[in-house]
């Protein structure tokens, strides 16, 4: 299939209408087939569930050309497992895993010429997502459901290279101990958006939100998890159950074991403990990694020893390892990568 006309090398991280989208219904109880459609609108009912009490999820993934000319996504049973579990914690009906991987790929390949050609850093940005669509005016779960498959060919998600981010200590809280935290649900990106506004506009890049019921753990960003690099090499993540089960934080959990020989550790990160990493990264499927060289608690400023030029040595490791696995220029574990 000829590629659209796009020039992909300048592509910034925005919306680009595609030829089709993927639609089911959820109505009587159970989901119909779904049909790949042409039309980009979404028609609901002023009092649609999702407009009156934000019953929606979502998912990340990404599509790529391989060094040898294939199309593929990454581990996308994983995103289809996670919506699932979203779901379930909004009282949605559950959309099954296998039928959220075959839609995936029936979107990316309706949409193949949008598929950004190998070597150009751009890539396809695929958005699965559900929403309650029926009236719904009482404080309850609405009873009929849109799942939706959408995408748009994006570049990379730093231009003009990466650059290590300036970030800061919020006095916000993200999420709540036994909230919603751990789940992909639009409502917890919305509560984000004022402290990510407010923090651009006292000139840092990004939040590090600590835990909810103490403020002495790290937990994450709005929008990725967070990744550490200790003096001696090993790679520590945090763990709570409030924060997002990156995908990619998985992933480069394992290749830090499996192709570098690292060692890793998942445990609770505390705050004062900050000074004592060489390397901090912020991890998810947009920039797979960010190199973070600053965190500012209240002006006292913690600077990693990675610095503020470019990516710590271990973070470029995982990083190129990674995205040499997604491209095809590394042999990837069984399963990782699907063709479509």
């Amino acid at each position: 299939m000829d590629k659209k006309n796009i020039d992909w090398a300048n592509l910034g991280f925005g919306y680009i209408h595609t030829d089709y989208r993927f639609v089911s219904n959820f109505k009587n109880g159970a989901w119909d087939e779904g049909v790949l459609t042409e039309d980009a609108n979404v028609v609901i009912s002023e009092c649609a569930g999702v407009l009156q009490y934000a019953q929606t999820i979502f998912e990340g993934m990404k599509a790529y050309t391989t060094a040898d000319g294939r199309i593929v996504t990454f581990r996308p049973d994983l995103n289809g497992e996670r919506m699932e579990q979203s779901a379930a914690r909004l009282e949605m009906p559950v959309f099954p895993k296998d039928k959220f991987v075959e839609a995936v790929l029936k979107t990316i390949k309706a949409n193949e010429a949008y598929v950004p050609p190998y070597g150009s850093g751009a890539t396809l940005y695929v958005r699965p997502y559900m929403f309650g669509s029926n009236p719904v005016i009482g404080v309850k779960p609405a009873e009929e459901y849109q799942f939706r498959v959408f995408t748009t060919p994006v570049g990379p998600y730093f231009k003009g290279g990466v650059k290590p981010l300036t970030i800061r200590i919020s006095d916000f809280d993200r999420a709540a101990p036994n909230g919603t935290g751990h789940i992909k649900a639009g409502l917890n990106y919305a509560m984000s958006l004022h402290a990510i506004v407010d923090a651009h506009n006292q000139g840092f890049d990004e939040n590090m939100y600590l835990d909810a019921g103490t403020r002495t753990k790290v937990e994450e960003t709005g929008g990725a998890n967070f990744l550490f690099v200790t003096k001696d090499g090993k790679v520590v993540t945090p763990k709570s159950s409030s924060i997002l089960p990156s995908i990619t934080r998985r992933s480069l959990m394992q290749v830090a074991r499996e192709y570098l020989d690292l060692e890793t550790e998942e445990r609770e990160v505390y705050a004062e403990e900050l000074e004592s990493f060489a390397e901090c990264g912020l991890c998810g499927t947009a920039a797979v990694i960010s190199p973070v060289g600053k965190v500012v608690d209240h002006g006292k400023e913690i600077c990693f020893a990675s610095g503020m030029t470019e990516m710590g040595p271990v973070t470029k490791k995982l990083y190129e390892t990674l995205t040499g696995i997604q491209m095809g220029t590394i042999k990837a574990p069984e399963g990782w990568v699907v063709e479509v």
